[in-house]
């Protein structure tokens, strides 16, 4: 070990194109064990990454977060359905009470009431259609599609819909 150092004190004894060269050796060396660390540490980081995503997307707390999103959409959407019907009826009794009459021969109060009521239920619809939407985008993702497999867990008497019902049109 000692003869080494001697070594080195003579090639930089020797000159500076010497020490120059030295330097240059050492720094490549250092820069050959920098990408080789960096290169180790990329691919690590790779499958810790990819380790995380599945925990986050396939664990058993993603999974139940996903399935409860699920069932609250779909209860959302029963609910949306309900809601035209009720809206739909109403409509449907006023225009019954106006049959034979042009829209322009109704009430003020009348006209202005089927108009707002027209309105909420165009608006129910589009609310409809938007979460029936995001529902079947999720459905259709590949990590969702574990509530496409048709197993029920305990208690549930019907699987999700694959696909949530059609759109509604008014």
């Amino acid at each position: 070990m000692k003869d080494d150092w001697n070594d080195l004190e003579e090639q930089i004894e020797k000159g500076p194109k010497s020490a120059f060269n030295l330097a240059i050796k050492v720094i490549l060396l250092v820069m050959l064990l920098v990408a080789v660390l960096g290169g180790i540490s990329y691919i690590g980081g790779f499958f810790t990454e990819t380790g995380q995503v599945i925990k986050e997307e396939f664990g058993p707390r993603a999974m139940l977060e996903k399935y409860e999103w699920f069932k609250d959409a779909a209860a959302e959407l029963d609910k949306k359905n309900a809601d035209i019907q009720v809206y739909q009826s109403r409509l449907n009794s006023m225009k019954e009470s106006y049959e034979g009459l042009k829209r322009w021969e109704w009430g003020r109060t009348d006209k202005e009431q089927f108009n707002l009521w027209n309105q909420e239920v165009a608006g129910v619809v589009a609310s409809f259609n938007g979460l029936a939407a995001e529902y079947n985008s999720q459905m259709a993702k590949f990590n969702w599609k574990f509530a496409n497999k048709g197993m029920l867990p305990q208690g549930a008497n019907e699987p999700l819909p694959r696909e949530f019902k059609t759109y509604q049109i008014n």
